[in-house]
């Protein structure tokens, strides 16, 4: 069958790096009485559920270590994906790779992508409320409500516009025990990601070179009367041409080379 052939262009590693690397740079500051900072630090992020950032803390071995050390934190996981018919495109259209592979003439490309949605869910949590404020503070301004990055998504093929969509923010204190002692604060943020999955890498010959030839008649052993030939064309100064003799040899010309085609009509 067509998706029997194994291929892997780690399209969802690189989209999942890609969420946490737009947060895991936020950091908070405490002051004192007079302003000054006190605690200037970078918050921790990790791809895990929330449940399990919290229970991680109530099991730390260290059980003198006050919770204040371990929080802020932040974690998120990619919870669901969804076909998006929206973005649709024809599936026959090519995306052709930057480089010709020099031993054997080939160029690759892929077909268009397919469009997907990636439902991502961002964790803060904080002991107090203050330092939640904080950090959900640095993230809402750049979100409206979309964030869009030019990513690299597969090697040799054009950077494609990836947003990312936050579509709701809630918060909760969560409890244990008595209902009168807070454990932790936790902020929810949730993101939508416009990705798109390629398939497998395919190979074709760049061809440079065209030789057609017409007959009047429409018998198989009709006399072949005209040639039409049709080559790139492009002087030894870079510069395009479609004076075959000024041009260089057309194996020497690349396809992202600023060419002219060279069309040539002889009588057989």
């Amino acid at each position: 069958m067509a998706i029997a052939n194994y291929f892997h262009n780690q399209t969802t590693r690189k989209y999942v790096a890609l969420f946490g690397t737009y947060f895991n740079q936020l950091k908070i500051q405490r002051l004192d009485g007079n302003g000054a900072i006190v605690n200037d630090m970078i918050v921790p992020i990790s791809y895990a559920p929330w449940q399990k950032i919290l229970a991680r803390i109530d099991q730390d071995p260290n059980l003198n270590r006050k919770q204040a050390i371990s929080l802020p934190r932040m974690s998120f996981e990619m919870t669901s994906m969804s076909y998006d018919g929206d973005r649709k495109i024809s599936p026959i259209q090519k995306l052709r790779k930057t480089a010709v592979d020099p031993t054997s003439g080939e160029r690759n490309f892929l077909y268009a992508g397919t469009p997907y949605n990636l439902e991502f869910s961002l964790y803060i949590m904080t002991k107090y409320n203050e330092d939640a404020t904080k950090i959900v503070e640095q993230i809402l301004p750049f979100f409206n409500p979309e964030f869009t990055s030019t990513v690299r998504i597969i090697d040799d093929i054009d950077p494609i516009d990836v947003p990312l969509i936050l579509n709701g923010v809630t918060n909760e204190e969560l409890y244990e025990g008595e209902f009168s002692e807070r454990k932790s604060i936790l902020w929810t943020l949730n993101f939508t990601m416009k990705a798109w999955y390629y398939g497998p890498q395919k190979e074709k010959k760049v061809i440079k070179f065209i030789d057609t030839r017409f007959a009047t008649d429409t018998a198989d052993d009709a006399e072949l009367q005209t040639k039409v030939t049709v080559q790139p064309g492009l002087t030894a100064n870079g510069e395009p041409t479609t004076d075959a003799n000024n041009s260089i040899d057309y194996s020497d010309i690349e396809f992202d080379d600023d060419w002219a085609y060279i069309i040539a009509v002889d009588d057989i």
